[in-house]
């Protein structure tokens, strides 16, 4: 009975749209589900500094430079905020992080793709932070409090990531013949990728109908995918890039854009592990983490000892 009574509560506070808190009851479905949505997000927002800080070296100014490590720096930060709010779940940090290391934890797709040009640089603050906050926007309406508060910044954060991306690729589409084809080359890569970080088609997809009922998430993937494309097609019309889909049409009726098939065996292929630098990045992560083991046991020493002196 007290059972019933607890969900009877937490499907109120899901109908009313009141947010659930960390010490509220919650079905362990929603919990698990919860787990592996935001570790997967924290995953992928840590994962996603290697292809922009494999350009740090080679920016093209110094201001590029400052920007570039600026947003890496947030991306970093937007990890710290999504593993704290998992952490309130019930799960510890080095937990997730092994679930990553051992393959039982993904992230996003798209970061399995290397950053070929300076160019890719500017696809990836366009296309990809633009596709991350057409959702991320809705994830701010989220049941979860923890993880709709985390969003308010990150959402924040991502706009100057995608409008830095953007004046990068106008810059190059306004140059020389050559930053012309870079920056056409960059789109013509990262276009479908972009597509698939929404998700399989929501048909398709086994995690959508859970997420939808308990307001996790606010629309589909393929809405939310529509959403996107809607957006930037017109942006790369404005600057000269053509979309890389033959089958792209605008349809007067539904008032957007008909758009081509993915590729999801590909999509399938770079989640299980295939893609061309799914290797590296994890091999990377792992050595960042093990060399950076000293820096945790220094911090927790120091924090321990300030908790005795304050107990003292």
């Amino acid at each position: 009975m007290e059972h019933i009574d607890h969900l009877k509560v937490f499907e109120t506070k899901i109908e009313q749209d009141i947010n659930i808190e960390a010490k509220d009851w919650m079905p362990d479905d929603y919990r698990k589900h919860l787990i592996r949505q935001i570790s997967q997000h924290a995953h992928s927002e840590v994962i996603g500094m290697q292809p922009e800080g494999n350009w740090i070296t080679r920016a093209p100014s110094l201001r590029a430079k400052k920007i570039l490590l600026a947003k890496i720096q947030d991306e970093g930060g937007h990890g710290l905020y999504l593993y704290s709010a998992a952490e309130t779940l019930g799960i510890g940090r080095d937990e997730l992080i092994q679930q990553l290391h051992d393959g039982k934890a993904k992230y996003s797709n798209i970061f399995n793709y290397p950053s070929l040009t300076w160019a890719d640089i500017g696809a990836i603050g366009w296309l990809v932070d633009g596709a991350a906050i057409v959702n991320q926007v809705s994830l701010q309406r989220t049941s979860y409090g923890p993880y709709s508060r985390a969003m308010v910044r990150i959402c924040k954060e991502e706009s100057f990531h995608q409008r830095q991306g953007y004046e990068i690729m106008a810059k190059m589409m306004a140059g020389t013949a050559a930053q012309r084809e870079m920056a056409q080359d960059a789109m013509n890569r990262w276009w479908w990728p972009a597509l698939m970080m929404f998700g399989p088609h929501d048909t398709d997809s086994p995690h959508t109908g859970n997420a939808v009922k308990w307001k996790i998430k606010r629309q589909s993937n393929d809405t939310l995918r529509q959403k996107f494309i809607d957006k930037t097609v017109q942006q790369a019309e404005v600057i000269g890039l053509t979309i890389p889909d033959p089958d792209l049409k605008w349809n007067e009726e539904k008032k957007s854009y008909d758009h081509g098939e993915i590729n999801w065996n590909e999509f399938r292929e770079v989640i299980n592990g295939n893609g061309p630098c799914n290797r590296q990045r994890m091999s990377n992560h792992i050595k960042a983490h093990e060399e950076g083991e000293w820096v945790r046991k220094a911090a927790s020493a120091y924090s321990n000892k300030q908790k005795l002196r304050v107990s003292q």
